[in-house]
């Protein structure tokens, strides 16, 4: 089964010849690999490159164990280059080769070699990494297949999709298993055999509990404002004693590993961030319902999940937005209360503002989601994303409303 992802696929194919290095990140398992070489390479070949002139190298496979050595690999790709040709190089997780930083930098001066490597950590993307490449690289995030990708190659009613969407997640492999028990088994042994076991074994965090129970924590969360200091009272409610500064530099680690995003807090009226709480979202919702054991599927916040995913694969910056109101309370004295905007949404001049509501059926909930809309002191775009699939209107009050899979399966939604 062929998924196509045509949306990363003009990434690339925009990129080549730039004369920069590649470097196509995301969690493991999203389809990094088949994205390079599946569909880069099959697109290459279809535009006449001589499959002599591609150079694949697969650094997280047995076969491949001798090039974990920078200089083996260095001579290895060398001695394939075909002269007066130009050459695509393809490094798949390179972040296993000690050193790879000068030898991408080494390679990177040949003129008639086009580069593209892949990591599934992005420490390998830090300021000291990107200093060495001296401006040289050009990154490309990869996510789990999105709504539209996946029901594109899901076989079965659009409704199923969407079930197993929201339940199972969005992981290219999901779609190969046809029933639920296997599904969810795949994606219990990838969280703890492949990612946890990758952040321990990176960060020697052996017989340490702490991240264990912290992913626990976090995926219970989900859309709930939290931060280091509150998660360490959590901690100390269960019996653990760790303090927030550990507890930050854990979550980084789960960043690290692209299995978690955080979204700051934003004051809409005061334009500036806050740092006191953020939200924490999963890469991929499959993967956070199977560490709960399919359990706490709260429909709000498994949309507000998969809705700020989509946005940050469309490529704005998310935060979560706080509006400061002043109101009367029951003896009549002015207090001043701060309402919540789900998401804050930018891209270069643009900006949305979008409420996420499972259900807007009531007049109260109505109020509840519009209050914090009404009191935005600008003139940008007001969204609220409701569950189902109906188009767009906006209400007298010019608020945009759409059903959830609509947004999810129309790229331009936000610009109705």
């Amino acid at each position: 089964m062929e998924i196509r992802r045509d949306f990363y696929l003009d990434k690339l194919i925009k990129r080549k010849h730039n004369g920069l290095i590649k470097i196509i990140t995301g969690i493991r398992r999203c389809g990094k690999s088949y994205l390079l070489f599946n569909l880069y390479y099959n697109y290459l070949l279809q535009n006449g490159v001589d499959k002599d002139c591609i150079i694949r190298i697969a650094l997280d496979s047995p076969e491949w164990e001798d090039m974990l050595n920078i200089q083996m690999l260095n001579e290895y790709i060398k001695s394939k280059i075909v002269p007066e040709k130009i050459n695509y190089v393809f490094l798949d997780e390179v972040q296993f080769v000690d050193g790879f930083a000068k030898l991408l930098n080494g390679l990177n001066r040949y003129s008639n070699l086009d580069i593209y490597v892949t990591g599934s950590n992005s420490k390998f993307l830090s300021t000291d990494i990107l200093t060495e490449f001296r401006g040289r690289g050009d990154e490309v995030r990869v996510y789990p297949l999105n709504y539209a990708e996946f029901v594109s190659a899901f076989e079965g009613s659009k409704e199923e999709a969407w079930k197993n969407y929201y339940t199972y997640g969005g992981l290219p492999q999901i779609l190969a298993r046809k029933k639920d028990e296997l599904k969810a088994k795949y994606l219990r042994d990838l969280f703890s055999k492949v990612y946890l076991a990758d952040i321990v074994e990176r960060n020697s965090l052996r017989g340490d509990v702490v991240m264990d129970t912290l992913v626990n924590i976090l995926a219970s969360s989900v859309g709930s404002l939290t931060n280091p200091s509150k998660l360490a009272n959590t901690f100390a409610s269960k019996g653990i004693k760790v303090s927030d500064k550990t507890i930050g530099a854990y979550i980084d680690y789960l960043q690290d590993a692209f299995l978690v995003n955080k979204a700051e807090r934003y004051d809409i009226k005061g334009r500036k961030h806050i740092g006191a709480n953020l939200k924490y979202y999963f890469t991929d919702l499959g993967l956070r319902n199977a560490r709960l054991n399919f359990r706490q599927q709260e429909p709000t916040h498994i949309m507000e999940n998969i809705v700020y995913n989509e946005l940050l694969i469309r490529g704005y910056n998310v935060d979560v937005g706080v509006v400061e109101v002043f109101d009367r309370n029951k003896e009549g004295k002015r207090v001043r209360k701060q309402l919540e905007v789900d998401f804050v949404v930018n891209q270069s001049s643009q900006r949305y503002y979008i409420q996420v509501a499972y259900d807007m059926t009531s007049e109260e909930k109505q109020t509840q989601e519009f209050n914090s809309l009404r009191n935005i002191p600008d003139s940008f775009k007001k969204v609220v994303i409701v569950n189902g699939s109906k188009k767009p209107w906006r209400n007298d009050e010019g608020f945009v409303i759409m059903g959830m899979k609509y947004f999810l399966l129309n790229a331009n939604s936000l610009e109705y």
